[in-house]
C-alpha cells in the first residue's frame, strides 16, 4: 500500500542531507512509512516559553502531551532536554540550527504559552533542522486554559501531519465500556475519554448492561445497546446533555448499531421471530428498512465510508464469516475465505481495508484484508481480542484484550495497522468495546 511504501526515501534522503553541504539541502523533510523496520524519527521539542509565571506550568504539561502523542504513534523518537545545547528564550528569535544539528535531531518543535485571564494562547514553529527551514507557517491557538490538553493534541497533529502526510488523529475521543467486579457479576458503564485515555468520564450509570458505542459521524452522539428493559434494544444519547431516546420499540431484540456516514440514520440487527436480520432506522422518522433475510444470523454490520456498502458478519455459509453488500440490502458477496471464523468487520475510514477479528485453533486475532478480501494480515495473537475500531486516519486501531481464567478482565489495546506499536490504552477500570470518533471540531 502506497503510504507503507516509502521509509527508504526518507532514510536515503536524510543520508544525503547529512553529506551535502547547506546549500543544496532544499527538499522538505519527510518521515515515510513502510511495512518494513522503521527507525523513529528524532525529534526535539524545545522548551516552550512562558509569558508570565502562572505559564509555567502549563508549559511543561502541554510540552509533555505533545512528545507523549509523538512518540506514541511508533514513528519518533525524543531527543531528551538534557541533550540540548540551545535554550530559546524569544520565541520570535531566530533558530541556531547548528546546536540543533549537532545532537542529530531531523526536526524541532519550538513554541510559546501566554495566560491571559482564563484564555490560553499557545504559538508553535516546526523546523527541518538539516533544511534549515521552517516547516509551514507557525500556527496559533486561542482557548479557555481549560482546553490546554486538546490545544496539546492539536499541535500534535499539525506536527504528524506535515512530517508524516498523513491525516491527524490525536485530537479525537473513543468511548468505551468501562468494567469493574467480578467476571461472573461485573458492572457495566458507558465512558468517554480522550484518544490517550485522558478524561475519562461516565455517561450512564452501572444499573444496566451496555454493550458497543459508536459515535456519529459529527460526535455529539452515540449509539449503544443496553439491556435497560430486559432484552438488548438500541438506544442514542447524546455525549453532552446525556440525554436518551430507544431507536425501535418494537418487540423483538435489537444490537450491534452503527451510524451511516451522513449520521441520518443507523444500521443495526434485530431478532424478530428467532431470525436475526439487518435494518435500517431512519433518524428522523424512525423508519425501518429490512437489508438481510433467511435463516442465517447477520450482524455486525459496517458502513463504508462513501455510503454505498455494507460489510457485515453471517453464518449463512455454516460458519462466522465476512460478507459485503449494497446499502440498499439484496444480493452480499463473502469476502472471508481463510482458516478459522471471522466477525466484528469494520470499514476503515482511509475506504481501503476491512479490520475484523479472526478466530482459529483457539486463539484471537484481529487483523486487517482488502475490501475485496485480499491481502489478509493479522496483527495480534491471544487468548481474546475482539472488536477493532479505526483511528481518524485509519492509521491505528484499538481493540480489547481479555485475559483467561476466573480473575480475567478486558483491557484496551491500540496498534498500528502494521502490526507494530503494540500497547495498552488506559482507562478507568477494566476497559472493553472501544469505539474511536473522528477528528474533534
Amino acid at each position: 500500500m502506497k503510504y507503507y511504501t516509502k521509509l527508504i526515501i526518507m532514510a536515503l534522503a536524510l543520508i544525503i542531507f547529512k553529506n551535502l553541504p547547506l546549500m543544496a539541502q532544499t527538499k522538505p523533510l519527510r518521515i515515510e512509512i513502510s511495512q518494513g523496520v522503521i527507525e523513529p524519527m528524532p525529534i526535539a521539542l524545545s522548551k516552550f516559553m512562558a509569558v508570565g509565571d502562572i505559564s509555567v506550568k502549563y508549559s511543561e504539561k502541554i510540552s509533555s502531551v505533545i512528545m507523549a502523542d509523538l512518540v506514541g504513534s511508533g514513528l519518533f523518537r525524543e531527543i531528551p532536554r538534557s541533550a540540548h545545547i540551545s535554550t530559546a528564550t524569544d520565541f520570535n528569535l531566530p533558530v541556531q540550527f547548528a546546536d540543533w544539528r549537532v545532537i542529530n535531531a531531523d526536526a524541532l518543535i519550538t513554541g510559546s504559552v501566554n495566560i491571559q485571564g482564563d484564555k490560553l494562547i499557545l504559538k508553535f514553529r516546526l523546523f527541518d533542522v538539516f533544511a534549515q527551514t521552517a516547516l509551514g507557517e507557525g500556527l496559533q491557538f486561542q482557548a479557555n486554559k481549560n482546553s490546554w490538553r486538546r490545544m496539546a493534541h492539536k499541535i500534535s497533529d499539525a506536527v504528524y501531519s506535515r512530517l508524516t502526510g498523513e491525516a491527524a488523529y490525536f485530537d479525537s475521543r473513543v468511548a468505551y465500556i468501562s468494567e469493574e467486579g467480578p467476571k461472573n457479576a461485573r458492572k457495566k458503564k458507558l465512558a468517554i475519554m480522550d484518544y490517550d485515555g485522558a478524561n475519562s468520564r461516565f455517561l450512564t450509570d452501572d444499573n444496566d448492561i451496555v454493550l458497543a458505542p459508536r459515535f456519529s459521524p459529527n460526535n455529539k452522539e452515540i449509539v449503544y445497546t443496553s439491556y435497560k428493559s430486559g432484552t438488548p434494544k438500541v438506544y442514542l444519547i447524546n455525549v453532552d446533555t446525556l440525554d436518551q431516546r430507544l431507536l425501535d420499540e418494537q418487540p423483538g431484540m435489537t444490537f450491534a448499531p452503527r451510524f451511516s456516514p451522513d449520521g441520518r440514520s443507523v444500521v443495526m440487527s434485530l431478532t424478530d421471530r428467532g431470525n436475526t436480520d439487518i435494518y435500517t432506522v431512519d433518524l428522523k422518522n424512525s423508519r425501518k428498512t429490512r437489508l438481510t433475510s433467511g435463516a442465517s444470523i447477520d450482524t455486525a454490520p459496517s458502513y463504508s465510508p462513501d455510503g454505498k456498502q455494507i460489510v457485515f458478519e453471517s453464518d449463512r455459509g455454516g460458519r462466522q464469516q465476512i460478507y459485503v453488500m449494497s446499502v440498499l440490502g439484496g444480493d452480499a458477496r463473502r469476502i472471508s475465505f481463510g482458516k478459522g471464523s471471522y466477525g466484528t468487520p469494520v470499514w476503515s475510514p482511509r475506504g481501503d481495508m476491512i479490520a475484523f477479528t479472526k478466530i482459529n485453533q483457539g486463539r484471537f486475532h484481529i487483523g486487517v484484508m482488502r475490501t475485496d478480501g485480499k491481502n489478509e494480515r493479522l496483527l495480534t495473537a491471544s487468548f481474546l481480542d475482539e472488536g477493532p475500531s479505526w483511528s481518524p486516519n485509519g492509521r491505528v486501531i484499538m481493540f480489547f484484550r481479555e485475559t483467561a481464567g476466573a480473575n480475567g478482565a478486558p483491557e484496551i489495546y491500540s496498534v498500528d495497522v502494521t502490526g507494530r506499536n503494540l500497547k495498552r490504552v488506559k482507562t478507568f477500570g477494566s476497559g472493553s468495546d472501544p469505539a474511536w470518533s473522528g477528528l474533534l471540531k
